[in-house]
């Protein structure tokens, strides 16, 4: 039966994401992205050189955003934190993906690289003290956390973003 009109690369990128996010990196093999797709391994290869180049394609998007982010922050602490939400939502099945393989973070070789950016959105967050960098990080872990234990349920998506940005402020002695 011929493949419908679709674009390979993207549907791959889709679900490789949620194998990902489910089974974990390790776990997922491009013979199963290649056979939920209803195309042969070597058909996958036509767009991906490798499981790691997969996986790049999903997390580039994620690094380039929370990157750019980082570095054209909005002036306001609360709007600040909904973009960062925003993006961790946007995201959620490639951040679920590493955080069920954290190991892939060196593969990659992109843990300076994500060190580096939470450290310009703490230091945008709150004062230098270390009192003041262990609240960003609560602040920014929690809003990571929310989106990944919640992601299941899109009926929450404006409740959770009030919340978790909310317990960030309050988690950065800032009002809500």
């Amino acid at each position: 039966m011929p493949r419908p009109n679709t674009d390979t690369r993207a549907e791959a990128m889709r679900i490789a994401a949620e194998l990902f996010a489910t089974r974990g990196y390790e776990q997922t093999s491009l013979a199963e992205i290649a056979a939920h797709l209803g195309i042969t391994k070597a058909a996958l290869y036509y767009h991906f050189r490798s499981k790691t180049d997969l996986l790049r394609s999903l997390v580039d998007p994620l690094l380039d955003d929370i990157e750019a982010l980082s570095t054209d922050l909005p002036a306001d602490p609360r709007a600040t934190l909904e973009a960062f939400f925003d993006t961790c939502y946007r995201h959620r099945a490639v951040l679920l993906g590493l955080l069920r393989d954290v190991a892939v973070l060196n593969e990659l070789q992109i843990v300076d690289r994500i060190i580096a950016f939470r450290t310009r959105l703490d230091a945008a967050l709150t004062d230098p003290t270390p009192a003041g960098r262990i609240r960003a990080v609560v602040a920014l872990g929690g809003i990571q956390d929310s989106v990944i234990l919640f992601n299941d349920d899109p009926t929450l998506t404006t409740t959770l973003r009030t919340e978790a940005v909310n317990a960030a402020l309050r988690a950065l002695n800032l009002p809500t």
